[in-house]
């Protein structure tokens, strides 16, 4: 595809369906831990495992910033990070907490306070002992100022009784469901204080080399190829890790990812390594096999951002006119080779506690998008109506393409376009540092809990300039703030319901950031990789029990 030639019409093409996820078994307390069951699906089968071996792992992305990045930057230091740095909680493939180095949280009668009581016997790669000052440091370091700011507003103090206890007191009511989504998501790793306290978190060289609890240790970073990670035979777990080493690797481009599955260079590939087109050609290999499970935590979608600072994309009816122009559908078949489906909502269907379909849509009818511009006051004057600039965060080849595709779409109905497709780094400074963009094409990884992962893209305390995922579109309205705030407090599950709804509403009505393709997500793996898919967000796991068939 490209600026010149417009993909061919939906019609001619084959849809693929994508199944949804069931909403039974959600657990809001914690449960006993469990071993998967043995079954004929990829990458779930639980023992007898087998030790030792190195595992090449990589992602559908590029190298990260650094390995760790203290309140997110992105999926890549995400993945790289979970391996060594640990959370308090885990959410399995079946939507239940389970222990991680917290055993318990238990919340007071009024939702006001919780009581976390932490895994004794762990102690850091350094040797130092893992206490409940280390908790006590993240939360009021770590996570309220920098990476959980808006799930822990509301947080007044953290105090350790002893060593293995720490309460977290609030001002104001925390649901259950809500707290514990925070402690097990995606930012809330613990690092270790004696190492950190006193010094800037965010600029701290052992960022790059981080000192963690989990089943591995930092070995080296290899820049632009590697970074290879160390069995820890001190793991509070002392059954795991069952991989004797691990070692990250980036592809520049997916096809030499694929390349790397056939020849078993790669074995474990997680979040969309390879376009959805080479799929049934890698798995006819017999070398490759195919899981889409992992991802119940972390869905992805591709989404349009339209920038409140610059005039004409910052009125509500020109945005709602120019969703009129695109055809979600066709980016589904044609870019995604039917792997996804549209999205009427920043709550995915595939969210089995929030979502609703009662919400304003804008099915593709070129016609009325060019009426209501019309209407608007933007007819078209001496071959155009009006320009924007369009920047395409092409860090996925489905981004570029998309580029391409809303040029095309948005200059049928008259508006010209600059289109821009650029690389990570620029794509992470000119749209969350500099806003210089009208519209973008960008994305973002929703988990089931809605505050603060999806909400800060729609709340005045989500702009954050220079902080990636995040409000970078300066849309700012007091209704949608105060229905999060609420969102925030509310302890009963069905009003929580009905306020996710009133969100999703609204966040539909102004349209500031649209989601426009529920992107099916798939994991590749050789064959003889074993137990990968064990819990919710793939990508964030320790891959402490995937072990080598021989």
């Amino acid at each position: 595809m490209n600026n010149t030639t417009r993909p061919a019409r939906r019609s001619f093409l084959t849809r693929t369906a994508t199944g949804g996820i069931a909403a039974a078994g959600l657990g809001l307390g914690l449960a006993p831990r469990a071993l998967l069951a043995a079954t004929d699906r990829p990458g779930s089968d639980a023992g007898p495992a087998r030790r030792g071996g190195t595992l090449v792992a990589t992602w559908g992305g590029l190298e990260p910033q650094a390995l760790f990045v203290p309140g997110g930057g992105g999926s890549s230091p995400f993945q790289t990070s979970t391996k060594i740095l640990e959370r308090l909680l885990k959410l399995d493939a079946d939507l239940k907490f389970q222990p991680a180095l917290a055993l318990s949280v238990t919340p007071s009668g009024d939702y006001r306070s919780y009581t976390i009581k932490l895994r004794e016997g762990v102690t850091w790669h350094d040797g130092a002992p893992f206490t409940s000052a280390d908790v006590v440091y993240n939360v009021l370091q770590h996570w309220k100022p920098i990476s959980a700011g808006i799930a822990l507003k509301s947080l007044t103090d953290a105090t350790a009784p002893d060593a293995h206890t720490v309460v977290l007191t609030f001002n104001a009511p925390v649901p259950e469901f809500f707290l514990k989504s925070t402690l097990s998501g995606q930012y809330q790793l613990l690092v270790p204080k004696h190492l950190y306290d006193g010094k800037d978190l965010i600029t701290n060289p052992l960022n790059n080399t981080p000192v963690g609890t989990g089943p591995w240790k930092y070995g080296k970073w290899v820049r632009g190829s590697h970074v290879e990670y160390l069995r820890n035979d001190k793991y509070w777990n002392p059954a795991q890790p069952n991989l004797d080493k691990l070692v990250i690797r980036w592809w520049a481009d997916p096809a030499s990812r694929g390349a790397a599955l056939e020849t078993g260079e790669l074995g474990l590939a997680y979040s969309n390594p390879v376009p959805a087109r080479d799929i049934d050609r890698l798995v006819k290999t017999g070398k490759v096999v195919v899981d889409t499970r992992g991802y119940q935590n972390t869905a992805w979608t591709v989404t349009a951002e339209f920038n409140q600072r610059r005039d004409i994309v910052n009125r509500r009816e020109v945005r709602q006119a120019i969703l009129h122009a695109i055809d979600r559908q066709f980016i589904v078949d044609t870019i995604y080779y039917g792997r996804g489906k549209p999205a009427i909502a920043p709550i995915f269907s595939s969210n089995p506690l929030f979502f609703t379909e009662d919400v304003p849509r804008y099915p593709f009818d070129p016609k009325k998008a060019a009426a209501l511009l019309d209407a608007a006051g933007l007819p078209v004057k001496d071959g155009k109506r009006f320009t924007v600039n369009l920047l395409a965060a092409a860090w996925f080849e489905e981004n570029a393409k998309l580029g391409q595709y809303l040029k095309q779409a948005l200059e049928d109905v008259g508006i010209a376009v600059k289109l821009d497709s650029v690389d990570r780094a620029t794509a992470l400074k000119r749209i969350y540092g500099d806003y210089d963009y009208d519209i973008a094409v960008s994305n973002f990884t929703s988990p089931l809990e809605l505050v603060p992962t999806v909400t800060q893209f729609f709340t005045t305390d989500g702009i954050v300039r220079g902080a990636a995922f995040r409000n970078a579109t300066g849309y700012s309205s007091p209704e949608m703030d105060a229905i999060v705030g609420k969102l925030a407090v509310e302890t009963e599950p069905e009003a929580r319901r009905k306020l996710a709804a009133q969100f999703a509403r609204l966040a539909s009505t102004d349209v500031p950031i649209v989601p426009l393709v529920e992107i099916q997500s798939f994991t590749l793996a050789g064959k003889n990789v074993r137990n990968f898919t064990t819990g919710a967000n793939v990508q964030g796991e320790t891959l402490a029990d995937v072990w080598l068939q021989a």
